[in-house]
């Protein structure tokens, strides 16, 4: 019926008037409450190349709120017929690029070769560039700062998702840093928010007295119990999102999503204008911000060292 009516409304114009351009239609899958200042910009990264929403484009929201969701609202996204789909997290681009092998796809993935997303970095070949964030490095730096923060931790538990495929590889990559860095490893596993629970109580039976959390989007969406959980047994934590710091986690260091958005919005753009996704190269995360809570450390009865604190990009205080 609507179409039928812009059909009617186009025939109708006066000779020599133009058609309104035509509006590009990006479709976004992003986890359930994504950090603030997140989709914000994600907006001013599109306005940087004259793409306004409710002007000449409109964003398709799609917001899963359990892991599980993602592969049916990938279908859906696709089913809307966007121009273009952005996704953050490996399983939602793995959702997507099974729902779509024509639809162009910006991915911000942890691991885009190894997960089979892309070819590789500099020629991904099919319908998919975007952004890598390098996940198995960046949790590797994540226990070194933590260990640098608190030079006597031994024992860290390792909170990760066994349904997001780039943690395995991350786990290995912690293994084989753990002896350089005198710490003994405590893989705890939690694949969705039932099992979150049972997973904490095995790190404090394991003994360990600092917890990483990697930055999946189940942790993310509980960050506020898991922190309260690590307060209550004077837990040292290190986590890959501020927000979580920000809620009393003791560190935590990642890349700057509002980047990484931006990042994704210069794809949008060359896209839209005709380039070809796979003949793009992934782009690395450039960005990266050091968070450290001066009240938590206070309360575990630690002092940051120096050496981190002049490193940080916020200190809580």
């Amino acid at each position: 019926m609507c179409v039928l009516a812009l059909g009617c409304f186009l025939v109708s114009l006066p000779v020599g008037a133009q058609p309104t351009a035509k509006v590009a239609v990006i479709g976004l899958l992003v986890p359930a409450s994504p950090p603030p200042g997140w989709l914000e910009g994600f907006r001013r990264g599109l306005g940087a190349f004259g793409y306004i929403e409710g002007q000449n484009v409109r964003i398709e929201y799609q917001v899963a709120g359990e892991q599980s969701d993602i592969p049916s609202l990938a279908e859906r996204l696709v089913g809307l017929n966007v121009d273009v789909i952005v996704t953050w997290t490996t399983p939602a681009a793995l959702a997507v690029r099974q729902a779509t092998h024509k639809i162009p796809i910006v991915a911000i993935s942890g691991d885009p070769v190894g997960s089979g997303l892309v070819a590789s970095l500099a020629r991904p070949g099919g319908n998919l560039t975007g952004i890598a964030i390098l996940t198995s490095d960046l949790e590797v730096k994540n226990l070194a700062l933590l260990k640098e923060a608190v030079p006597a931790l031994s024992r860290v538990a390792v909170l990760w998702n066994p349904r997001n495929p780039v943690w395995s590889p991350a786990l290995t990559a912690l293994h084989a840093a753990a002896p350089a860095l005198r710490v003994k490893l405590f893989p705890i596993a939690a694949r969705d928010p039932n099992e979150l629970a049972d997973a904490l109580a095995l790190a404090v039976s394991r003994r360990a007295r600092g917890l990483l959390v990697v930055r999946d989007q189940l942790f993310i969406q509980h960050q506020k119990s898991i922190v309260e959980f690590a307060a209550n047994r004077r837990l040292a934590t290190i986590f890959g999102v501020r927000d979580s710091v920000v809620e009393g986690g003791l560190m935590s260091y990642g890349t700057n999503l509002p980047d990484m958005l931006r990042q994704a919005a210069a794809y949008v753009d060359k896209i839209l204008k005709g380039q070809n996704p796979g003949e793009l190269p992934v782009e690395q995360a450039t960005q990266f911000e050091l968070v450290v809570n001066l009240k938590t450390a206070k309360a575990l009865g630690l002092t940051i060292p120096e050496t981190i604190l002049l490193r940080a990009d916020e200190v809580i205080k």
